[in-house]
């Protein structure tokens, strides 16, 4: 039988004490907040950690790593390179590697992206009518990554019910260490 012992430690709590660890339980949120935007500022990218959710970069990438992103304006990107773009009306991002480069005349540049692990380009994931994609629609270039880390995204999003177990242990955690 699983032992509630965590609840008679909260019960001996007396509300100052359990007022700081739900102030404390705050501040850990917060400063993941922070050090996200911070992240963000640093990196010129809108999500400078994202996780590799299938395996069509193998074997650059696997499912569950995690990659690092930057998005500055004054790098160009070039053939050969990861990136991680938007496609309108996707709500997931798509990490796949730069195939070819279109440039301009004007020096505006389109470029065509292929998973490494996939027969063909992207042209069949892009929105309708569209060939090539813009700059606009890069969330970030990959700098680095941590191999199989973000296995446990991965398990959170395909699993709902462990996600919310993960997220309720993390959160007794807080509230019943007392130091």
């Amino acid at each position: 039988m699983l032992s509630l012992d965590f609840l008679d430690d909260v019960r001996r709590m007396n509300k100052r004490q359990l007022y700081y660890q739900v102030l404390n339980f705050g501040m850990i949120v917060s400063s993941a907040l922070m050090i996200w935007k911070g992240l963000m500022v640093v990196t010129g990218s809108e999500s400078p950690i994202v996780v590799v959710l299938s395996g069509s970069m193998e074997p650059a990438f696997h499912r569950g790593d995690l990659l690092f992103l930057t998005n500055r304006v004054e790098d160009p990107i070039r053939v050969g390179e990861i990136v991680v773009f938007r496609i309108e009306g996707r709500e997931i991002p798509i990490v796949h590697r730069v195939l070819k480069i279109h440039e301009k005349d004007n020096g505006d540049i389109k470029f065509l992206t292929k998973g490494d692990n996939n027969a063909v380009d992207d042209r069949g994931l892009y929105k309708q009518g569209q060939h090539w994609l813009e700059k606009k629609d890069v969330v970030g270039r990959a700098r680095g990554f941590v191999p199989y880390i973000g296995i446990v995204t991965i398990l959170m999003n395909d699993y709902p019910k462990f996600k919310y177990a993960v997220l309720f242990m993390l959160g007794l955690f807080v509230l019943v260490h007392r130091e």
